[in-house]
């Protein structure tokens, strides 16, 4: 008679765990605020918003089993945050808690809560990088579909309007308030990808600025035009690490500018106008003076052409003098 394998007796075979259960029980189960903090301990990018985006996401689910987050729970944490009032982390108190503070009661923009949703999904991916998932683990951020938002704004500077805007921008109380401008309008650069600027980042002899990170993750070259030239040697640095657009306040922090950029527009009269808007100058200019959507794609630093079509309609002048000046003795 053949030996029973399958007995369960004392004198019965001890078989070895399979390796997937040895791996599911050594690995650890992280919360989700512990791969949060995690993430934030390590992160160097440019985005000075996304501790306050990821706050949010670990007081609303932070204690839950990051792996066991589904793709429903982020829906419906996505629906509450479009709706409800907008907040601002302000640190833990004394007893490690995280204390936030209202902003009003305006409902979150579509481009807002899809920045949450981004940020939640850029520690998914540093988590499964590390290992620090399940193999195989799904994010569950992955086919949730972005809130629409209403690309059409395309608000730039008038001829009237520039020239009134940099007068008043040199007359600002911090003086960098004009180069902060005028390299915004003239390379189409994102604000955090100017404030992170060293002089070390500088070449003034090639006439460009290199940006380290931008914000699709690669590094990029901005030119440098005369007047840009001259205004940075009117300010220029002889030490290397410190910021172009230093806080006067704190030389080693890049300064805060929304209250001098929103006192330099009033004093120019200019109304219904951000920041963000000289980066659409840029690229209005560049259209209106014959620069191709692949040209104005790679001056803005964006990958996809889709991402510029907004200013395709600005360059019909520039396209029907092209055409004259091409096929006007063709027949």
């Amino acid at each position: 008679m053949e030996n029973d394998t399958s007995s369960t007796g004392p004198g019965a075979p001890v078989e070895a765990p399979s390796r997937a259960l040895t791996n599911s029980l050594s690995r650890r189960a992280f919360t989700l605020t512990e791969l949060i903090d995690a993430f934030m301990a390590q992160y160097a990018g440019p985005d000075r918003g996304i501790g306050t985006r990821l706050a949010f996401w670990s007081q609303r689910l932070g204690d839950r089993v990051a792996a066991e987050i589904s793709p429903d729970d982020v829906a419906d944490t996505l629906a509450e945050l479009a709706l409800g009032r907008g907040r601002t982390y302000l640190g833990k108190d004394e007893n490690g808690e995280r204390r936030f503070k209202e902003r009003g009661h305006a409902a979150r923009a579509p481009a807002t809560v899809n920045r949450y949703l981004t940020s939640l999904g850029s520690v998914y991916r540093f988590a499964r990088r590390r290992r620090l998932l399940p193999r195989g683990h799904v994010s569950p951020t992955r086919g949730i579909e972005r809130a629409p938002t209403n690309n059409g704004r395309v608000r730039f500077l008038d001829d009237g309007e520039r020239a009134r805007l940099l007068a008043t921008c040199r007359t600002s109380s911090w003086s960098r308030l004009s180069l902060l401008v005028l390299m915004a309008v003239t390379t189409g650069a994102r604000r955090g990808e100017l404030l992170a600027l060293t002089w070390r980042d500088l070449d003034l002899e090639k006439r460009h600025a290199y940006v380290r990170t931008s914000k699709n993750g690669e590094p990029r070259m901005l030119v440098l035009v005369a007047p840009v030239l001259a205004e940075i040697e009117r300010i220029r640095s002889r030490r290397a690490d410190d910021f172009v657009f230093a806080s006067d306040k704190r030389p080693g922090r890049a300064m805060r500018i929304e209250r001098a950029f929103r006192e330099a527009c009033a004093a120019a009269r200019i109304e219904d106008f951000r920041f963000h808007d000289l980066r659409h100058t840029a690229a209005s200019y560049l259209a209106q003076n014959g620069a191709s959507l692949i040209e104005i794609a790679d001056t803005l630093g964006h990958k996809q052409l889709q991402m510029v079509r907004r200013y395709a309609h600005l360059s019909i002048a520039s396209k029907v003098a092209l055409a004259d000046r091409v096929f006007s003795n063709i027949a």
